[in-house]
């Protein structure tokens, strides 16, 4: 009972979070993003790959996060590189993204031709290369490099195009992107994760909260909020803000000091829709329907912890008009609850 239990658990988090139990099975099937298997990794004790410490098989992509630490034994905290070998498969022929997330440095080779090289020791950057592909196998060759401080190195591809370029050609076509996270100000609270792969930005500070962004292990972004028991904290992303789970984050100071923000700031009601300033979170996963009353279609399903703005209700408080992803209907008020505004301003209809 305790082993299903603990199954059950971890297959619940990997769907809610959006993060593999097996990587490459769940990201490849819902994502469109591959990270290969069956990587052959040479770890050494130096920079320059010439004294290895042992080898080892990857599995589930090469995604680690070494910290301060080393990567096992016989391997210094710094001055180390490792090299993953493997004969990988391409489903389609298309143009790829191939994308490296690291610090300190990192070569890639797709059929023993470098498509995105080493470029020194620059502190964490995530660069990304855009190749045509035929379908079928190729090898690849991750070549990694650690120096000081952190360590960490993430390798993942998806299809961008099936159209356009010489499948099977590399160099004039390819298109390199070396991409920054965008900038902290000076003193600012920070926020770093650690306990993810790949953590889910929301648009609210809720489970249930839409999916605007994704970011990877090892990148830090300044804090710009946080909600009132500091379980969740807006972070400023590239252009944008949004809510990450603290529970994967490390905060370099005194969380509380953030200040306390509003978690509706994105919420909104379609154009021609009275907006009351009233939210309902829900508590279960219930059907969205045309009418106040079970009998009506079902036009949605709304996810456990969805955060919804009320725009009508009826003359008994059993059925409350709400938008859930930009569908105006109808849900049983006893599932939800208000966290924000008075239900008495909201029209009966």
């Amino acid at each position: 009972m305790r082993k299903l239990a603990a199954a059950l658990a971890i297959m619940t988090v990997a769907m809610v979070f959006g993060f593999a139990v097996t990587q490459s099975m769940i990201v490849e099937a819902q994502s469109g993003v591959m990270v290969g298997t069956n990587w052959n990794g040479t770890y050494y004790s130096d920079v320059n790959f010439t004294t290895p410490a042992f080898t080892r098989v990857e599995t589930n992509g090469i995604n680690f996060s070494y910290g301060l630490g080393s990567p096992g034994a016989g391997v210094p905290v710094d001055n180390f590189s490792i090299r993953w070998t493997g004969i990988q498969n391409f489903p389609v022929t298309a143009i790829y993204r191939f994308t490296i997330f690291r610090d300190e440095d990192a070569e890639l080779q797709l059929d023993g031709q470098t498509i995105i090289p080493f470029a020194g020791s620059v502190g964490n950057q995530t660069y990304t290369v855009d190749i045509p592909v035929t379908a079928g196998q190729h090898s690849m060759t991750l070549s990694y490099r650690e120096f000081t401080n952190n360590a960490f190195v993430q390798l993942a591809w998806q299809v961008i195009s099936t159209t356009g370029g010489t499948p099977g050609t590399i160099g004039p076509t390819a298109t390199f992107t070396r991409t920054a996270l965008p900038a902290i100000p000076p003193g600012a609270l920070t926020a770093t994760v650690i306990r993810a792969s790949v953590l889910n930005i929301r648009d609210a500070p809720s489970l249930g909260g839409g999916r605007i962004g994704r970011v990877l292990r090892g990148e830090t972004y300044a804090v710009v909020g946080r909600d009132e028991d500091a379980r969740w904290f807006l972070l400023q992303l590239g252009g944008y803000q949004g809510w990450a789970w603290s529970h994967y984050l490390f905060i370099n100071g005194n969380e509380f000091n953030a200040p306390v923000r509003s978690p509706f700031g994105t919420i909104g009601v379609p154009p021609g829709v009275q907006d009351t300033g009233v939210v309902a979170q829900s508590q279960s996963t219930m059907n969205l329907r045309s009418a106040p009353s079970v009998a009506g279609d079902r036009i949605g399903r709304v996810t456990w912890g969805a955060f919804l703005p009320v725009i009508g209700r009826t003359a008994d408080g059993y059925w409350w008009q709400v938008v859930w992803k930009g569908t105006v209907g109808w849900i049983y008020s006893p599932y939800s609850n208000i966290i924000q505004g008075d239900l008495n301003a909201v029209p009966v209809k």
